[in-house]
């Protein structure tokens, strides 16, 4: 019997799109947006930053460098947060009928600028009983130990948790890790997966 739900949060709770950040960079740099994630990739800073190895003002420094980006670190935040779209793609009466029912858990792979966006502005995330997110764990997903932690806040077996993803490996993650995981394409697509294993 499930116990617990966990979801991801970027494009199964939160909308956002990486391509406006690198149009609101483009401005500022050398690189033309088609080419700015490229360069960020080569790097391997958002993984490290992700997984809490550089402190969100180092990141910005090295980046700022990679890039040829002329800004201070107050738009340098302006700018990486300019990926976040309005709303929830998930309603507030879903999570009413859940709250009462099931331990809810975010697990998300994020960093800290990042999620200071999403608490000041998605009041959704309110909704949560526990938060796991990678760059405060130390681990991203899809290594195990994040969805072990994740378990561990949900309080129950991974075999009672219901995880929810976008992203193909990560629900990969989830089922090697025992956890039941299903792949978020829309909400009516998750509502009926919620149904087909008795959550609903």
């Amino acid at each position: 019997m499930i116990q617990a739900v966990i979801f991801d949060l970027g494009n199964v709770v939160i909308p956002f799109d990486f391509r406006r950040g690198y149009a609101a960079m483009e401005p500022h740099c050398d690189y033309p947006a088609t080419e700015i994630p490229r360069r960020i990739r080569s790097t391997g800073l958002v993984h490290r930053y992700e997984t809490g190895q550089i402190e969100s003002r180092a990141f910005v420094d090295e980046l700022c460098q990679a890039l040829n980006l002329s800004v201070t670190f107050e738009q340098f935040c302006e700018l990486w947060s300019a990926i976040f779209l309005p709303g929830s793609l998930i309603p507030q009466s879903l999570f009413d009928k859940l709250r009462d029912r099931y331990r809810l858990i975010a697990l998300s792979n994020t960093n800290e600028l990042h999620f200071r966006q999403v608490r000041a502005n998605y009041p959704v995330i309110g909704n949560f009983h526990h938060l796991v997110l990678s760059y405060q764990v130390g681990r991203a997903k899809p290594d195990r130990r994040i969805y072990d932690e994740a378990v561990t806040k949900a309080g129950c077996r991974p075999e009672e948790c219901f995880f929810i993803d976008d992203v193909p490996a990560y629900v990969e993650g989830a089922l090697s890790a025992g956890l039941q995981a299903v792949r978020f394409e829309s909400y009516s697509q998750l509502e009926i997966e919620l149904r087909k294993h008795g959550v609903l």
